[in-house]
């Protein structure tokens, strides 16, 4: 990551990188493009968990990117590690679960790096896993909503 040294550099995260964070991830990616600024940002995603290490895009998921033209990628899913505290300016997580998880694997948040997606529209609440709920849209409307208001709030 050592040419991304001026970029705003944005890890989304959830339980297992195969459905939230990932769709989070190409959303952004999708955002910044259509602002114009996207050789200002450097953007990715992780888990919390081992559970998923390795696989692709849930197809669920990649459906509801397909359906909504976001472009995505082949990408495997990866686990957070604390090396990683010092390598993001801004560490963006889904429920208060990935929170917990991520301060405890980063042994806290010293500089305020760690977010959850929801409360940069002013709602404190969780993005719904759609894992459990099986209702993809909805989790790809509050995503979206998310990153279009994380966006606002980098660019003011």
């Amino acid at each position: 990551m050592g040419e991304c040294v001026n970029l705003i550099k944005i890890l989304f995260v959830c339980h297992g990188n195969i459905c939230r964070s990932p769709m989070a991830e190409f959303i952004m990616k999708y955002l910044v493009k259509e602002s114009g600024n996207e050789e200002k940002f450097f953007i990715e995603s992780a888990a919390t968990t081992n559970d998923e290490i390795g696989n692709d895009i849930y197809p669920n998921a990649k459906s509801e990117l397909k359906k909504n033209s976001i472009p995505f990628e082949r990408r495997q899913a990866r686990k957070i590690k604390r090396s990683d505290y010092s390598k993001w300016d801004y560490i963006i997580c889904m429920d208060n679960e990935n929170l917990d998880d991520i301060l405890y694997i980063m042994g806290g948040d010293e500089d305020n790096k760690v977010k959850l997606l929801l409360d940069f529209t002013g709602e404190h609440k969780e993005v719904s896993d759609p894992w459990y709920t099986r209702n993809f849209a909805l989790a790809y409307s509050e995503i979206y909503r998310g990153c279009k208001a994380l966006l606002k709030h980098l660019e003011s």
